[in-house]
């Protein structure tokens, strides 16, 4: 008997992580939710005692230019994800010092403007056309 209850505990245990996340699914939040746990993980993880090597300037340019897209694009938990990873500040470098480093002139009350940067980079190949709220 001590082997059936262990198994049907078992089977409950199961329906219900099931039962979870389908429903985390259906309320799309999901994805969310396992990101948000990635970046802890990562946080936890993240010995400070530990020092890390300063990443190449490169790489500070462009892991900034992917949180602004990120945050633009309300994909918080992946920008967290980021930041964790990457050992980056909680506060963005400043926008002007990120435009000047790849070289992108923003025009007052232009759409670009409004957008982040990697979105200027990408019509400059001239692969994008930039429109605000597009």
């Amino acid at each position: 008997t001590h082997t059936h209850t262990a198994r049907a505990t078992m089977a409950s245990v199961d329906e219900l992580k099931e039962a979870v996340r389908e429903t985390l699914q259906t309320r799309g939040v999901l994805g969310s939710v396992k990101a948000q746990i990635r970046a802890e993980i990562f946080s936890a993880l993240d010995d400070e005692a530990v020092s890390r090597p300063k990443p190449p300037k490169a790489n500070v340019i462009l892991d900034e230019l992917i949180r602004e897209y990120l945050e633009y694009n309300g994909y918080k938990y992946t920008a967290s994800t980021l930041r964790a990873e990457a050992s980056m500040a909680d506060e963005p470098l400043e926008r002007g010092f990120l435009a000047r480093e790849v070289n992108i002139n923003v025009a007052p009350g232009s759409a670009a403007e409004q957008l982040p940067l990697l979105y200027s980079l990408a019509a400059r190949s001239g692969s994008l056309v930039l429109k605000a709220n597009d």
